[in-house]
């Protein structure tokens, strides 16, 4: 999982978490939007594709667990900009509450492990740190 380049996120603040969302869905040929940073509904990222997305990402510290308030946000947000999914992405982990009301509201989950696994699927052309590095903020 070393190829996830996960280190290189751990490191990075939510906003530069965002846009290298951003940049990763690009890759997959969705067109991506990060919200503005307060008062965006519950949406950080929203992909336009085939389908309409919405994202709430929360870059934590490893040992902060992501609370079911997300889950809340993101739902919510799916109504608002009228979206066909939502999901909440993190560079952590959930806690049993998350994943038991993500479940009933049907909003999908990535967790650390599910994050790595993703982007190392997808095989991006920058990995995080390059990202970071180069500037694409």
């Amino acid at each position: 999982m070393k190829k996830s380049g996960i280190k290189d996120i751990d490191r990075m603040d939510g906003y530069q978490f965002e846009e290298y969302l951003k940049v990763l869905f690009k890759a997959l040929g969705y067109r991506p939007m990060v919200t503005k940073k307060s008062g965006d509904y519950g949406a950080d990222v929203i992909l336009k594709g085939k389908n309409k997305i919405v994202i709430q990402a929360k870059r934590y510290g490893y040992k902060n667990n992501v609370s079911m308030d997300a889950v809340r946000e993101v739902f919510a947000a799916r109504s608002y900009y009228k979206a066909d999914e939502a999901w909440v992405i993190t560079n952590s982990l959930f806690t049993k509450q998350a994943k038991e009301l993500a479940k009933a509201c049907d909003v999908k989950i990535l967790n650390r492990y599910e994050l790595e696994k993703f982007i190392v699927q997808i095989n991006p052309e920058k990995t995080p740190k390059e990202v970071v590095r180069k500037g694409a903020y």
